[in-house]
């Protein structure tokens, strides 16, 4: 079940690879997330020492967090992973100019996952041409529905 997707990465990049990661969360963030209040249009993925790392993800705090808990809503988070995992990442971000792009936040098994992306970067024709495909495939489907009545 899909908590929140990054619409922004699908319109910047083409998604080669997916990986799905864990990520090392507070309390408070965990309560946050289920209560739909987090942002990744901003967020990135970086490799840091060999662990990777998310970056700019706003999580707002509740307005009920504990007084004793000062919560900073861009914290850098780590995601967990396979080691194999992250090194093949490695691999491709450093030798093939790769890119590492949160896709979204679900659920799964009751933990909260972290759906990462490994991305080429679109030009700008691309994007252009990607809006034209998603057009025309609208357009086909008002056509469809036309002819079956």
């Amino acid at each position: 079940m899909s908590i929140i997707d990054n619409k922004k990465a699908f319109h910047d990049y083409f998604i080669e690879e997916r990986f799905e990661a864990g990520m090392a969360l507070e309390g408070w963030e965990v309560k946050s997330i289920r209560a739909g209040r987090v942002q990744l249009k901003e967020a990135y993925v970086i490799v840091r020492s060999g662990e990777i790392f998310l970056f700019g993800c706003h999580i707002s705090p509740l307005p009920t967090a504990s007084t004793h808990v000062h919560p900073d809503p861009v914290r850098t988070r780590k995601l967990l992973l396979n080691a194999s995992e992250i090194n093949k990442m490695i691999g491709k971000v450093e030798r093939s100019g790769y890119t590492l792009v949160p896709l979204n936040l679900h659920f799964s098994k009751g933990r909260i996952k972290c759906e990462v992306g490994l991305a080429r970067g679109k030009k700008q024709y691309d994007k252009r041409e990607s809006e034209k495909e998603r057009d025309w495939q609208r357009e086909q489907q008002k056509i469809m529905k036309q002819n079956r009545r």
